[in-house]
This record gives structure tokens, C-alpha cells and sequence, in this order.
């Protein structure tokens, strides 16, 4: 038995598709937040964010009629927002594919305590500062789940491209993280330092 939430669900799709003004909008309010956040991994800034925000939700309902209900409606649209924000940096030529691929060995700083004593907003800013192709291979492996074949093939790059542009990213965020918790104590040492 179908429950409620899934035959509005889809009765909100089906008048999407037939171009309900409403109902899009109803649609785009209850989806935006959501992507918006997704966008904001990929992007360099909130601008970009918004513009990929934009471009994804003008795909979405081109091929909204193509969804298939194999998965969830917020995994596909969650993948047109990724493939979006590829393309867009893409067009830009920001993304860097040339690379050399190095096998670099990082450990994870052992203190997770400096990570969860961050605010969303902070590591968000870290990730944003990132390169575009590290960023983009870290939001698709950390926060999608995609494997670096996956990423390969997505990005036009190869494996061990991306396992470098991977590993990489870690070892600029961990650097990052690691100087910001250094300044903030040495903030503390000479505030309660009794020179």
C-alpha cells in the first residue's frame, strides 16, 4: 500500500512535468535547501553556488520527465547538481586535469576534536578555498560516495588523477585545520600568558 507522502509526491512531479507554474514552485521550495547545500560543496563561492543552483534546477525539470523512480528523487537531483557544478567550473577552465598523479600516503590528524569544534560554516569556507579539481574530487568521494572510477570517468581524468587530487585536498585541508587550531592557541597562550 502506498503511503500518502508518496502519491503527493508523485502527483507533484507529474504537474511539474506538465509545466504547472505552481507546482514547480512548490517543488523548487521544497527542493532548493537541500541542493543548495550540495552546491555549496562544489562551489568556489556562494555566487557560483547560486548560479549552479540555478542551472541544475532548469535541468532538473528538462528531465524530470525522465526520472525513473529506481532511487530517490533527491539522489538523481543531488547528481544533476554535481554534474552541474562540474561543468560549470568546467566551461571556466578552472578545473586543472593535468595533474601529475603521485601516490601520497596521509594520515588524518588524530585529533578530531579540532574538526568537531568547528562550526559548519568554517569547514565550508576551508573546502570552498580548495582548488577546483581537489574540491570537486573531494565533495564526490567524501560527500557522494563515488568511487575514483566513477570520478575518472565522470571528470575525463584518470584514477590515479584522482586519487592524487584526493589525496591531495586532504593534506591542504589538514594543513589548513591544523594552522588555524595552532593560531587560535597561540591566541589563548598570550591571552593568558602572565608576561
Amino acid at each position: 500500500m502506498e503511503s500518502n507522502y508518496a502519491i503527493v509526491k508523485d502527483e507533484l512531479v507529474e504537474k511539474c512535468i506538465l509545466g504547472n507554474r505552481l507546482s514547480q514552485h512548490n517543488f523548487y521550495n521544497k527542493y532548493s535547501a537541500f541542493l543548495f547545500g550540495v552546491s555549496l560543496r562544489y562551489a568556489k563561492n556562494r555566487t557560483d553556488a547560486e548560479d549552479i543552483l540555478q542551472e541544475g534546477f532548469i535541468k532538473i525539470f528538462k528531465y524530470l520527465k525522465d526520472f525513473r523512480s529506481d532511487g530517490s528523487i533527491e539522489g538523481w537531483m543531488r547528481r544533476i547538481i554535481v554534474t552541474t557544478s562540474y561543468n560549470f567550473y568546467k566551461r571556466k577552465n578552472l578545473i586543472n586535469k593535468n595533474i601529475e598523479p603521485e601516490h601520497i600516503n596521509i594520515s588524518l590528524p588524530g585529533d578530531h576534536e579540532i574538526v568537531s569544534n568547528m562550526s559548519h560554516e568554517e569547514l565550508l569556507t576551508i573546502i570552498q578555498r580548495l582548488p577546483n579539481g581537489y574540491r570537486t574530487v573531494f565533495n564526490m568521494n567524501t560527500f557522494e560516495g563515488y568511487s575514483h572510477k566513477e570520478i575518472g570517468n565522470r571528470m575525463n581524468i584518470s584514477v590515479n588523477t584522482s586519487k592524487s587530487q584526493l589525496s591531495r585536498a586532504k593534506t591542504s585541508l589538514q594543513k589548513t585545520i591544523l594552522s588555524l587550531f595552532q593560531s587560535e592557541e597561540n591566541k589563548i597562550n598570550l591571552a593568558t600568558c602572565p608576561c
